[in-house]
């Protein structure tokens, strides 16, 4: 009776095991397998004029030592418009200095009220009524633009058609553990988020890199359904207005940017609860396609160590797992030499496991948060 129950007991799991085992492998090769062989297409020279969008807050130290890289893209026509953000430190006194180097810089200030307290959202809505073109790239103070194609490379994707392009914000790269897990999870999610649009599921671009016309933004009536939630500038926009047919990828080498990585584990880690908090306004289409992607790694793995303390058929379900293991490497592989992050494929099991560890700590955290108007969120 033992044996027969722990044979239907370990049969029962097996199964588990191979549903989550099947629905990994529809998300690795229906998705994640459009952007590892993603080719991108030629492009017709397109440059109309374009305006680059920053907001500021405090960001006197990175206005100095970024925004020059701005300035130097090889573009035909652009500006920079600069929101000073009811800053307190020297960002006004360097941003005027700036204005007399670079004629094509246009600040907007937003002075604080003691009547009136605001978010980010309005510091973007601000910089994007005083830009000047229909196109606009967003990027953010602590960024700078991985080579001065940038520009180039992410406008050239507009047409009447294409109303949103998204990019990849890369993390510069630093020696520590902390510094791998930070570009791991920021790799994984840009994995996830150009695969969908890939697929015409779009649901989330990051502020670090992304682009769409302004005629979008006063068509979608900019912020207005989520101007309530503090976060959200950047992947709740996208997901509220993109289509399947109205968004691009560009992820070459010179289009990326590069961040300021959180020096802190604590920094980050509640910079990724802050993050959380946009998930439950997603679509509900995008919201089931990431709680099922979850959902089938917690149960594959879950069920994979179960059958193995219950030594049920261990060979078959060594097998298995190794396959899903090398296709996982596999299209990991081809996906971060495209994004130059090649140097984490060797940390890919240990750095998965530890963020599906982290991850209900998350969300039970963005319970106890407080609010904060003013934050940089995705990435």
């Amino acid at each position: 009776m033992s044996a027969f129950t722990t044979f239907s007991v370990g049969l029962i799991i097996f199964y588990v095991f191979a549903f989550a085992l099947l629905l990994q492998l529809w998300y690795y090769l229906f998705f994640f397998r459009r952007f590892a062989f993603y080719k991108k297409k030629e492009l017709k020279a397109y440059t109309p004029p374009a305006s680059v969008i920053i907001c500021a807050r405090n960001e006197e130290d990175n206005l100095v030592k970024f925004l020059h890289f701005i300035f130097e893209q090889d573009y035909p026509d652009f500006e920079v418009v600069v929101v000073n953000d009811c800053s307190f430190d020297n960002t006004e006194d360097i941003l005027k200095e700036l204005v007399k180097k670079y004629s094509n810089l246009k600040v907007v200030t937003i002075k604080e009220s003691k009547n009136h307290s605001h978010g980010k959202k309005v510091a973007l809505m601000m910089g994007i009524k005083g830009a000047k073109h229909e196109h606009l790239l967003f990027t953010e103070a602590d960024c700078k633009p991985n080579s001065k194609f940038w520009l180039r490379n992410m406008v050239q994707h507009f047409s009447s058609e294409t109303e949103i392009v998204l990019g990849y914000g890369a993390y510069e790269k630093q020696k520590s553990f902390l510094n791998k897990i930070i570009r791991f999870d920021a790799f994984t999610n840009a994995l996830q988020y150009l695969s969908f649009a890939l697929a015409g599921r779009t649901y989330m671009g990051t502020g670090r890199n992304l682009a769409y016309k302004k005629s979008l933004f006063f068509k979608m009536k900019g912020f207005a359904s989520h101007y309530h939630i503090e976060s959200g500038d950047d992947d709740l926009f996208v997901n509220e207005a993109a289509t399947k047919h109205n968004t691009k990828i560009e992820i070459d080498i010179d289009s990326h940017t590069i961040s300021r990585v959180k020096k802190t584990f604590k920094d980050w880690f509640f910079k990724k609860v802050r993050q959380g908090k946009t998930f439950k306004y997603y679509n509900a289409k995008s919201k089931s396609l990431i709680r099922l992607l979850r959902f089938s790694q917690y149960l594959f793995y879950s069920s994979f160590l179960t059958i193995l303390i219950l030594q049920f058929e261990p060979i078959i379900v060594l097998s298995l797992f190794t396959i899903r293991l090398s296709i996982q490497i596999i299209i990991f592989n081809k996906s971060m030499s495209l994004l130059s992050e090649k140097d984490l494929l060797i940390f890919l099991p240990v750095i998965e496991l530890i963020l599906l560890i982290m991850y209900p700590f998350i969300i039970i955290s963005n319970l106890f948060i407080k609010k904060n108007k003013w934050e940089k969120t995705n990435g």
